[in-house]
């Protein structure tokens, strides 16, 4: 779980993202950093049960940066107003499909997938997807599955992408662009006992998903 000044200083921050405010409040970011980095943890030994290589993961290396890469941007606000985590396929970071933590204040979610993966993965999973339809039905049709996730998010071609019929059975999935689901994860429950086992149901709902995505592109 995750302590109440934990979701308040995100939420100060977003209405104070400058440098000055922060370096004012940098022991506040530090403790909700340390706090966020237990949850983490505790997700990651939670994670360990479907997957053992989660069992040695530093959840620092997991954690990903408070600052923003302003340099491309128009948007010069130096923080982000989330905290993040990634985690891939065994546990570690890599261009594959994988699972996503993040805590924002009234937007926070738990997610998985793959987002905008570069043109070979992108074709080895519509592959994938076209030559064992029945088994992502199956996946993305099962009643937890489709209770927990909305949708499968992405953006999505107009037409039936190159070498695929607009009557494919698959053509739904074949046209996305991404392939994410998340769920919300409610500011009350972050700071009940349970998140964390609340992340974990999300995220073991998903690997399937995610289990699938990794056949075409790992």
């Amino acid at each position: 779980m995750l302590l109440s000044s934990t979701l308040s200083f995100m939420e100060q921050l977003a209405q104070n993202n400058n440098k000055s405010w922060f370096d004012t409040h940098k022991n506040e970011y530090l403790a909700a950093k340390d706090d966020y980095e237990a949850l983490v943890t505790e997700v990651l030994a939670g994670m360990a049960t479907l997957d053992p290589a989660f069992k040695d993961v530093d959840p620092k290396k997991s954690i990903m940066r408070i600052y923003r890469d302003v340099r491309f941007s128009k948007d010069k606000s130096p923080y982000k107003t989330n905290l993040g985590a990634g985690f891939g396929m065994g546990g570690g970071k890599n261009t594959g499909a994988g699972y996503y933590l993040h805590i924002e204040p009234g937007k926070s979610f738990a997610g998985g997938g793959l987002w905008q993966p570069e043109g070979p993965a992108l074709k080895a999973i519509r592959q994938e997807i076209d030559y064992n339809f029945e088994e992502f039905g199956k996946i993305v049709n099962d009643k937890k599955f489709k209770k927990m996730f909305a949708q499968i998010d992405g953006d999505k071609l107009v037409k039936a992408p190159q070498g695929y019929s607009d009557d494919n059975p698959a053509i739904e999935y074949l046209r996305l662009k991404s392939f994410t689901v998340g769920a919300p994860l409610p500011d009350a429950d972050l700071t009940k006992k349970g998140a964390a086992k609340k992340i974990v149901d999300a995220f073991a709902t998903m690997k399937p998903f995610v289990d699938f995505l990794n056949k075409g592109v790992v």
